[in-house]
């Protein structure tokens, strides 16, 4: 049975690793049930006797629901029982994908595919209720590792489509998603710490909760200096995942030629990255919040000059991925620990502020991506990814300036920690 933690508790109770797992399967479950159909549209258009272009409006009909979910439904994880919300979703999200795969036209599936979307929102849910229950000294290192496993999931989700749809079609992937969203909701409602909402009681009804958002917005400048770097950063994320899969299929100029299978399985370098990036949790939860931005940044310049050179080279290429996505799940994470040590009772609003301008930025980079590759192939891409990096990293300076002395940054929020810690 589930255990129920009182607010007191909460600042001194460490999460075990099998806690802390579990939030990170779930959270990586949900949102990796965005990408399944991504390496598999051709499939599906040859399935259906449709444009490669209409396939395409699956992806963006997926996102759309999900930027919808993150909208109104994150929202009422400050108000609500965190452990029946997720379990609801990941039940709609179980029946949601077991329809999408049964349908036999093409806008059934469309229909399908858009509460799939919403109740990937559960992603979303899991990482502030992970940040309002773990110790402080330890939220960076937590809320770290439930990232990463959510972009693992990301990741992991079109090696996984892959390698279904070649044994199975692609309808068999929708069906083993579902399996596993109900080993989830299972999990997660007899393993999970149930705890009190934190803003539970304030009366509030749920067009206010809605509007208390942009309240948070226009009250804190470090959220709205987080939004558009966790933006920027998506964007670029999104552009290169789109590009590069035009790259290892051979369009254009590329000398790749790879099936769609073996360019899933480029997903399992970025995979790797991600698990470097906790690291960065743990800098933040030692009083480094400000240092490890710059570093991170860093990484995704790397990053995108390695991804240039390996334009031809496929060890430089897989070498570059590594450490380009783990630039860009180091600024993820550094974003939200800040945004996260705002307004303790707030985390899942803040979360939505944050996530919305996050995913948003995706389906820009989606776009350009496509866009970039045709118009001028992979050098394009790069130079593109590159100046966005340049950008994020001496926009990070300047808020970096404007914040100083703010309790997020460096050591302030480290003795602040630490003296929550010891209550």
């Amino acid at each position: 049975m589930a255990t129920t933690l009182s607010v007191p508790d909460r600042a001194q109770t460490r999460l075990s690793r099998v806690v802390v797992f579990l939030f990170a399967v779930t959270a990586g479950s949900s949102a990796g049930c965005l990408y399944y159909l991504q390496p598999l549209l051709h499939e599906i258009s040859v399935d259906f006797s449709i444009s490669t272009a209409t396939a395409g409006l699956l992806i963006a009909v997926t996102q759309i629901g999900y930027l919808l979910g993150l909208a109104l439904v994150v929202p009422l994880g400050d108000f609500v029982n965190r452990r029946r919300l997720v379990t609801g979703l990941l039940a709609v999200s179980c029946v949601a994908l077991v329809a999408a795969g049964l349908m036999p036209a093409y806008g059934g599936l469309l229909t399908m595919v858009f509460a799939v979307g919403v109740s990937a929102s559960a992603a979303q849910v899991v990482v502030p209720w992970a940040a309002a229950i773990a110790a402080p000294n330890e939220r960076g290192a937590v809320v770290g590792n439930v990232m990463s496993g959510l972009l693992i999931g990301i990741l992991f989700s079109r090696v996984l489509s892959g390698l279904v749809a070649e044994v199975g079609g692609w309808r068999a992937i929708l069906f083993v998603a579902a399996g596993l969203q109900v080993a989830m909701a299972v999990a997660v409602w007899f393993r999970a710490p149930e705890a009190p909402p934190e803003a539970a009681g304030s009366g509030q009804s749920y067009p206010q909760v809605l509007r208390s958002i942009l309240t948070l917005v226009r009250t804190h400048d470090v959220l709205r200096h987080r939004m558009f770097l966790g933006g920027l950063t998506m964007a670029a994320f999104s552009c290169m995942w789109t590009a590069i899969a035009f790259l290892l299929a051979g369009a254009g100029d590329s000398t790749y030629s790879y099936s769609e299978a073996e360019i899933g399985l480029f997903g399992l370098a970025g995979v790797a990255g991600a698990l470097v990036a906790p690291v960065v949790g743990k800098l933040a939860d030692r009083g480094y919040l400000r240092h490890t931005q710059y570093g991170v940044w860093g990484a995704q310049i790397l990053g995108w000059l390695l991804l240039w050179a390996g334009a031809h080279q496929v060890v430089v290429l897989v070498i570059a991925l590594l450490v380009f996505d783990f630039g860009v799940q180091g600024v993820q994470l550094a974003n939200q620990t800040g945004v996260y040590s705002l307004d303790g009772r707030a985390r899942s609003r803040l979360t939505t502020a944050y996530m919305v301008a996050y995913f948003a930025g995706g389906v820009i980079g989606s776009t350009v991506g496509g866009w970039a590759y045709q118009a001028g192939g992979w050098p394009l891409v790069c130079t593109i990814g590159t100046g966005s990096a340049i950008v994020g990293l001496t926009t990070w300076a300047v808020f970096s300036w404007t914040e100083r002395g703010h309790p997020v940054q460096g050591r302030a929020a480290h003795a602040e920690l630490r003296a929550a810690a010891r209550g």
